[in-house]
């Protein structure tokens, strides 16, 4: 029969050792990660960084955010700016990969015209990097958990309807890839909830003007669905058309229809926090940390790790109850 107290240990004590061992390693592989964060640079190195457009509060924050990063690394940022016009993207993205740029790091657009300029940059040796873009040739992509955030969405929005009731969606950009998930996921939401109505046909949002086109579209739909009740949610990928549709439903006394979008801009978020507006939620991405991790994953790249094939941002979902919190959370005055 063995003594535990002939070493002067006992189990528990060899446990709690254990596990204080097990506590001390786990310390310090954190803080050798950080470190070894910390210590990736840029210096040397030209970096291109390719935006869609910048008119968005999404994009400008990333784009600035992204630039700023090279910089603070010790790089030279190539930045261009489409201005939402795909020939001059395309144009861009030529010029940048005849610069032969360490990297190329590419911000949204529509997949069909981006990517066989992105799998030209990759063929000249060009490493690329994507933020929101789901291309194949992209040896990272740094965005939000999109599945996540259309699956979220979606839910509050069945929610706060009580699971039955006409919506009205806008569905213009399918093929963008983030605005595609977040689409895929409120329709596999929605077909476990049979009372619930997607109103055909959808709708298309528009760049630019997108504001003043969501507003008239809503006002026409608001006319075919004059009695309170016939339209329960309206619904977007990204939170311009959103803006427009609250403004058209206020504008229409129909504030008892909610709005709900995805990006977390500044003035979207001032609406979800009126209590009189019909803005419903609003999916708060983190744009600028979304840039700056980015550039660090290219850092982390040309300094020799091995990249995931996604990295992920959380976002917030804010609703009326909570969106107090989000906007001080995201720093948003």
């Amino acid at each position: 029969m063995t003594n535990e107290h002939t070493t002067g240990l006992g189990r528990r004590d060899i446990l709690k050792l254990t596990a204080a061992g097990a506590a001390l390693a786990t310390a310090g592989l954190i803080s050798n990660k950080a470190a070894a964060d910390d210590a990736i640079s840029l210096k040397g190195k030209r970096i291109a960084i390719s935006a869609t457009g910048t008119d968005h509060y999404f994009d400008l924050q990333a784009y600035n955010a992204q630039i700023d990063e090279v910089k603070k690394l010790g790089g030279t940022p190539i930045a261009v700016d489409a201005g939402r016009n795909d020939g001059k993207l395309v144009s861009q993205l030529q010029t940048l990969i005849a610069q032969k740029p360490d990297a190329i790091v590419q911000i949204l657009g529509t997949l069909s015209v981006i990517d066989p300029w992105l799998k030209k940059a990759r063929d000249a040796g060009i490493p690329v990097l994507t933020v929101d873009v789901g291309s194949t040739n992209s040896i990272n992509n740094t965005t939000s958990d999109n599945w996540g955030i259309g699956k979220d969405l979606a839910l509050q929005l069945v929610s706060d309807i009580g699971g039955e009731g006409n919506i009205v969606v806008f569905n213009g950009f399918y093929g963008v890839t983030p605005c595609a998930i977040r689409y895929d996921q409120l329709v596999n939401v929605v077909k476990y909830f049979p009372k619930v109505k997607i109103i055909q046909p959808e709708l298309r949002d528009v760049i630019p003007n997108t504001v003043q086109d969501a507003f008239t579209q809503i006002t026409a739909i608001l006319n075919k669905y004059p009695e309170k009740g016939s339209i329960k949610a309206i619904w977007s990928a990204w939170d311009i058309p959103q803006l427009g549709a609250t403004q058209a439903l206020a504008a229409a006394d129909r504030t008892e229809i909610r709005t709900y979008g995805v990006d977390g801009s500044p003035e979207v978020l001032q609406l979800v926090a009126d209590p009189k507006s019909p803005a419903g939620a609003d999916a708060a991405q983190q744009p600028a940390e979304i840039g700056r991790t980015a550039i660090r994953n290219v850092a982390k790249l040309l300094a020799g790790q091995t990249l995931p094939r996604e990295t992920y941002v959380p976002a917030l979902l804010a609703n009326k109850r909570n969106v107090a919190d989000i906007i001080k959370k995201l720093g948003i005055g």
